[in-house]
């Protein structure tokens, strides 16, 4: 119960990150809190000091109602999606997530795609030139809004992959442009590089909808997109893919209930044959932007950079240590 409430924290944390203060779910969800309510609220577990943080945060900001959603507070998700995996007998621990609101055409599977023959630049413009094209990620944009493609260097050894486009993302039509964004750019640039050195991709190629702020994208929607991000990674080929935070994780590696970002950080895994990196999202970083935290992703980072061959100098591997 308590990694599985602290795994829901830390994607509310990162949804809070990005400036969302409320969660939206559906009715059913809602009749399911309400019949556990009286399990929630004041107690002195985690999940009440989550709903108390949770309250406070809304007396913050305030969100106009949406009349087509109700909103709940953190420890209300929590609840709420645990009794629903419960109610339909689902494995123990397994998170079920239904969407949030009436209206969202339905994924399909994704849609078959051959590339030409040819060098990287031909093979990555027809790619893009498909997933802008595609009729089902047009299908889920907002009126006048943008899919997001990757973009970087069709030859860099590290590859970032992020989760879905935000709102700057989509008015843009490119990865990582909002605060995050701004934040990752300049961990790029601690690490000796500059975005131009790089690729950042997404597993999601839209903004996934929601009538306000944003949410996780949903196991069908990363499973529609995934191929056009292997596609990416296969043109580019790097040497070493970073995925930024759980989302990403899931898309690329599957969801896995038992996974622990404290477990799996800083640790070197495999992705389609290459150096995979595990490491928190910038938006965790903007919502903990304590030393040791930055300290964390930093030894993350270094890691990346040793593998991949460049040098790490001293002031770099004295970056936010405590002084002595």
């Amino acid at each position: 119960m308590r990694e599985f409430l602290e795994t829901i924290e830390e994607q509310l944390l990162r949804l809070s990150a990005e400036g969302n203060d409320t969660v939206a779910l559906d009715d059913e969800s809602v009749e399911i809190l309400k019949r556990m309510a009286s399990s929630i609220g004041n107690s002195g577990d985690r999940a009440g000091r989550m709903s108390r943080r949770a309250h406070e945060k809304k007396e913050e900001n305030f969100v106009d109602d949406v009349e087509e959603v109700k909103f709940l507070s953190n420890a209300d998700l929590s609840e709420s999606i645990m009794n629903q995996n419960k109610e339909k007998g689902a494995q123990a621990g397994r998170v079920v997530v239904k969407r949030s609101f009436e209206g969202i055409a339905p994924i399909p599977n994704p849609t078959p795609f051959t590339l030409p023959d040819g060098d990287k630049v031909v093979r990555w413009n027809a790619l893009r030139d498909i997933v802008l094209g595609d009729k089902v990620c047009a299908q889920h944009l907002k009126p006048g809004k943008k899919i997001v493609f990757g973009i970087g260097n069709l030859d860099a050894k590290i590859f970032f992959c992020g989760e879905a486009p935000g709102a700057d993302e989509e008015i843009q039509g490119e990865p990582f442009v909002g605060k995050a964004g701004q934040l990752l750019t300049k961990i790029i640039s601690a690490m000796g590089l500059s975005r131009s050195d790089v690729y950042i991709g997404n597993i999601m190629n839209w903004r996934p909808e929601v009538p306000k702020g944003n949410r996780p994208p949903t196991e069908e929607e990363m499973r529609y997109c995934l191929p056009y991000l292997k596609a990416q990674i296969e043109i580019v080929n790097p040497q070493i893919v970073v995925a930024l935070g759980m989302t990403a994780v899931n898309g690329l590696l599957g969801p896995d209930p038992a996974r622990r970002m404290g477990k799996i950080r800083g640790h070197w895994h495999s992705f389609e044959g290459r150096d995979l990196m595990i490491t928190y999202h910038p938006s965790f970083l903007l919502q903990y932007a304590s030393a040791a935290m930055k300290r964390l992703v930093w030894e993350d980072m270094m890691a990346v950079m040793e593998r991949a061959g460049m040098a790490v100098s001293e002031k770099q591997r004295g970056y936010f240590l405590k002084s002595k």
